[in-house]
C-alpha cells in the first residue's frame, strides 16, 4: 500500500464483517471510489475465493484483525453501552436489559451484573454517557497494546478513515481510534435502520456519517451532542441497490426452478430471525405449512422458508427432513465472518420478486417485501405451546425503529394462530389490498433512494469528503 498519488487523497476504507463487503465490494460502490481516489483496503478475508474479489475491487487488500484490549479498556467499554442504554431506554434498550439480567442465572453471574448496574447508572444521562465514552477514550489510548495502526496511518497519511460497519464488530475500533489520535478524519456508514435505538453507544465517535434516510439523521442528530447536521449524509443503504437492477432479476420459471418450486402455484416466504430472539419459530413454521396443506388444490400455495444466515443453532434441520413440502432452499453465505457470497444477492432479490407473500417476525424483509408491492403478514403471537417468557413475539412491535411500519397500515399483525390464517387467505386472493399504504411506507423511508445507485451516492459521498478534508489540511 502506496502513498496516495499527487492530486488524489487517499481513503482507508475499512471492512469489518461480511455483511459489509456486500454492500461496498458486490454492489461496486468500492470500484466506483477508486476512480476517484487512492484507496487502501483493510478488510476480513472469509475465504481465498473472497480475497480475490477483494484484491480485484480494491486494488489491493490488508486483511484486518483487530487488536486486543486490556481488560480495564473493555469493562468501561460495556459500563457505556450500558449507561448509554439505560439513558435511551428505548422499548428495545429496555428488553436488552432485561434479557441480560435474565442471562445472569448463577450468584457470580448476577452479583457482576448488579454491580455492574450500580456503576452505570448514575451515568444514564446525556452527559454522564459523553464523559463515560471519553474515559473509556483515554482509556483505550493510554492502555493500547499495539501501535500497530498508528504506524500503519503514519505511513499511509490517508484524507479520510471510512468504517463500512460501526456495529457488531470490534476488528475496526483500533484503525479508528488510531485515526483519531492522529487527527485523521473519520467516517461511517450507519449500517442499519435499527442500530441508533437498538445497539449499543457509537463508539468511537465519528466526524462524519452516512446513512439511510431522513429519520436516521434526525436521530443521530438528536442522541448525539456534536455531531453538525452538514456531516450526516442521507445516500440510502447499497444493500438493496440489487432489488433496483433490472439484470439481477430472473423470470420465474428459472426461479423456480433453481428452489425447487412450482412455478404454477403462489410462494409464500416466511422469513427466520435469529434463534434466542425468536425461540420456537420453528413451530410457527410447521403449523404454516399445514395452513397451506388445508388451502384447496390446483393452486395451493408453497412455502418457501429463508433461514436466517446467521442462525447456526440447526433448529430448522428436522423440519426440512420430515416435510417435503416445505422449501429450503441453501442461504449462500461463508460462516466466515457470517459473509453473504455473491450469489445471495440474486437469490434474494428474486425470492422477493416471484413470492405472493411474506410472513416473518419483525424483519427488514418487511421493507423489501413492500419495494416489490408484495403483502406482508407478521408474526404477533409465541409459539403455541411457548409462553412469553424469556421472549415473547409481541414486544418486537414496540421497537422505535419497527413501530412506524406497523403504524403505517403497510403490514397486518396477525395477534393470533387463526388471524394469521385469515390474512394469509385474504393477501393470497386480493393481493393489492394495501398497495396505497405499501407505496407510502416505501416513499416515507427511502424517498428516491431506491434506483439501484445508492452505492455510486456513498463512494462519491467519501470521495467528496475526503477531498474536502485534505484541502483543508493543505
Amino acid at each position: 500500500m502506496s502513498q496516495a498519488a499527487a492530486g488524489r487523497p487517499r481513503v482507508v476504507v475499512l471492512l469489518p464483517r461480511g455483511e459489509a463487503i456486500r454492500n461496498f465490494v458486490y454492489t461496486g460502490a468500492l470500484s466506483c471510489l477508486r476512480r476517484e481516489v487512492d484507496v487502501s483496503l483493510l478488510s476480513v478475508i472469509p475465504n481465498e475465493r473472497l480475497r480475490q474479489i477483494l484484491a480485484e475491487e480494491g486494488g489491493g487488500v490488508q486483511e484486518l484483525k483487530g487488536a486486543s484490549a486490556r481488560w480495564p479498556v473493555r469493562f468501561l467499554w460495556e459500563l457505556a453501552e450500558m449507561a448509554h442504554g439505560r439513558w435511551l431506554w428505548s422499548a428495545a434498550a429496555q428488553e436488552r436489559w432485561r434479557l441480560r439480567d435474565a442471562e445472569a442465572r448463577t450468584p457470580a453471574e448476577k452479583a457482576k451484573r448488579a454491580v455492574k448496574k450500580v456503576l452505570c447508572i448514575p451515568f444514564a444521562t446525556r452527559r454522564g454517557v459523553e464523559a463515560l465514552s471519553g474515559v473509556q477514550g483515554l482509556a483505550s489510548r493510554w492502555l493500547r497494546t499495539t501501535d500497530e495502526y498508528v504506524d500503519l496511518l503514519r505511513r499511509l497519511r490517508p484524507a479520510l478513515v471510512f468504517n463500512g460497519s460501526h456495529v457488531h464488530s470490534h476488528l475496526a475500533h483500533p484503525v479508528v481510534e488510531a485515526a483519531r489520535w492522529l487527527g485523521i478524519p473519520t467516517a461511517a456508514f450507519i449500517f442499519s435502520w435499527d442500530n441508533l435505538t437498538s445497539q449499543g453507544r457509537i463508539l468511537p465517535p465519528y466526524d462524519h456519517y452516512l446513512v439511510w434516510n431522513e429519520n436516521l439523521r434526525d436521530q443521530l442528530l438528536e442522541l448525539y451532542d456534536g455531531v453538525e447536521r452538514s456531516h450526516v449524509y442521507v445516500t440510502g443503504t447499497p444493500q438493496f441497490d440489487f432489488h433496483g437492477r433490472p439484470e439481477f432479476q430472473e423470470d420465474r420459471e428459472t426461479f423456480c426452478r433453481g428452489v425447487g418450486a412450482d412455478p404454477r402455484r403462489p410462494i409464500v416466504l416466511y422469513s427466520t430471525g435469529m434463534a434466542n430472539h425468536m425461540p420456537g419459530e420453528e413451530i410457527i413454521v410447521e403449523r404454516i405449512a399445514d395452513m397451506l396443506g388445508r388451502m384447496k388444490e390446483p393452486d395451493r400455495p408453497q412455502l418457501l422458508v429463508r433461514v436466517y444466515a446467521k442462525d447456526r443453532t440447526g433448529r430448522f434441520e428436522d423440519l426440512r427432513r420430515r416435510r417435503r413440502d416445505v422449501l429450503f432452499p441453501p442461504i449462500p453465505w461463508e460462516p466466515a465472518h457470517l459473509t453473504p457470497l455473491p450469489e445471495d444477492s440474486r437469490l434474494l432479490t428474486n425470492t422477493l420478486l416471484h413470492a405472493a407473500v411474506g410472513v416473518n417476525v419483525a424483519s427488514t424483509v418487511s421493507l423489501e417485501l413492500c419495494m416489490f408491492d408484495k403483502p406482508v403478514i407478521n408474526v404477533g403471537y409465541n409459539p403455541p405451546g411457548a409462553g412469553a417468557v424469556p421472549v415473547d413475539y409481541i414486544r418486537y412491535y414496540d421497537y422505535d425503529h419497527y413501530r412506524p411500519v406497523v403504524e403505517s397500515g403497510a403490514v397486518e399483525l396477525a395477534r393470533s394462530e387463526s388471524q394469521l390464517e385469515d390474512m394469509l387467505r385474504g393477501a393470497l386472493t386480493a393481493p393489492g389490498r394495501l398497495r396505497t399504504e405499501r407505496r407510502e411506507l416505501v416513499k416515507t423511508f427511502f424517498g428516491e433512494t431506491l434506483d439501484g445507485r445508492s452505492a455510486t451516492r456513498v463512494a462519491r459521498t467519501i470521495a467528496r469528503i475526503s477531498r474536502e478534508r485534505e484541502w483543508e489540511n493543505a
